[in-house]
This record gives C-alpha cells, structure tokens and sequence, in this order.
C-alpha cells in the first residue's frame, strides 16, 4: 500500500507546472561583469597620476572603457570589444556622471596587440559633437569623429594641436603598459541589446548618458564613483 501511495505521489508531481528561477541569464551576467570590469579598469588606471593627465578628465564630456579586448578570440583577423560609456548628464554636459550605456568596439586588426594579450581601452570623448555623434549611431574613429592617441603623465603636454582637435583622445593598457594609441579605423556603437539586459526596457543611449533620472545599476557603482571621486566637474565649458 505504502508502495503504491508513493507512485501516485510521483506521478502528480510530474504533472505539476515546472517553477522557473526568475534569477538573471548567464547573458545577463555577462553584461554585469562588463561594467564591473569596466569600473575595475578605471580604477587602477585612474589612480596612477603618470597615466591620464587629470586636465584632460577634468576637459572630458564622456568616458569610454572596453575591458579585455582579445585578439587571440578572433580567428579572422578582427576585433571587437564590449564595454561601456559614461557621460555627464544633460544636454550642456555639465551634470554628475550618468548611468552607463553599454558600447561596442569594432575594428580590422588591432595590430599592436601582442601574443593574444588583453588589451584595456580607454576613450575621452572631449566634446558635444563626439559624444551626440557616439550616442546616436556607429561612428568610425577618424572618418566620423576624429581620434588621438592621447598623451599621458601628469606633466604631458595636453593642449597640444592634435589634442585641442581630436573629439576622442584614445588608451590602451597591455601587459600592465599604458599609452596612448591610435584607433584610427575603428568603429563605435550603442550596444542596444547589453543595455536591454542590463536595464530590463528597452532605452535609447543617449536617453541613458544624458539624462540622471535614469538610476545607474549596481555593477556599475565602481565606475561612476571613482569618476566622481576623481573628476566631479566639467572645467572644459
């Protein structure tokens, strides 16, 4: 009796509806991880003072970090990167540090990468055209925005030409080396789906970067508290 109570109690429970774990996707996490690496990178390279001269972060309307890009991922020769972009609220750019949108990162051979070695990048993006231009559509780096290797240590001199004209002053960290490099051929775009994933709706980049009402996630803190921390306004304007 006890035998066949018991095959009666597994049969309904087969029949009950499966309860689904409403925890996030692995894509998900992927996009969480991003952000977080993105603040991780910022971080380290913001607390060296011989890497990004303060005056031009303090100059910067955006910032861009891709963290690890990997040329060894890639077997025909392209590389491609995802990361996130920051910039400081409302329309004049003169706001605190906004919720990130996330940004991806494309181009034909990154050629200074060596030995399949992840490379960091960080981009200032230094004024209203470049950032509007970014936030809106895929941007070619060079064509569409012009792009500088951008000069580091604190007594680089950061008012040269190249520096006062270029929209986006450009970074790489490999092997623990930081400098300035040239991405020159390069394409930027709003990753609509990480932002999808990461705010659970659907919102436009620039609706995310240039406006605060937007709550910046949690992944995210380490990036938008070290920027605050570092460079609360913008002394370009």
């Amino acid at each position: 009796m006890k035998n066949i109570l018991s095959l009666f109690l597994a049969i309904a429970l087969i029949g009950l509806p499966t309860i689904v774990n409403p925890t996030p996707t692995r894509a998900d996490n992927k996009d969480e991880d991003r952000l977080q690496n993105a603040g991780m990178v910022m971080k380290e390279i913001i607390d060296i003072p011989d890497d990004i001269p303060q005056s031009l972060l303090d100059k910067a309307d955006c910032v861009i970090v891709i963290p690890s890009v990997l040329k060894a991922a890639f077997i025909i020769g392209g590389s491609y990167g995802r990361g996130a972009m920051t910039c400081r609220s409302g329309d004049d750019f003169q706001g605190p540090w906004s919720a990130p949108t996330m940004m991806s990162l494309e181009g034909g051979s990154f050629g200074f990468q060596l030995g399949g070695q992840a490379t960091d990048f960080v981009l200032l993006v230094m004024n209203t055209r470049g950032a509007s231009s970014i936030l809106s559509s895929k941007v070619k780096l060079g064509a569409d925005a012009s792009a500088a290797a951008g000069p580091k240590g604190r007594d680089a001199e950061a008012d040269t030409d190249v520096t006062l004209r270029a929209e986006v002053l450009t970074y790489s960290r490999a092997r623990g080396l930081f400098a300035g490099i040239s991405l020159e051929g390069s394409t930027l775009r709003p990753d609509n789906d990480g932002n999808e994933k990461i705010y659970h709706k659907k919102l436009d980049a620039k609706d995310i970067a240039l406006h605060s009402a937007v709550p910046v996630p949690s992944p995210a803190r380490l990036l938008i508290d070290t920027l605050t921390q570092h460079s609360p306004k913008n002394l370009a304007k």
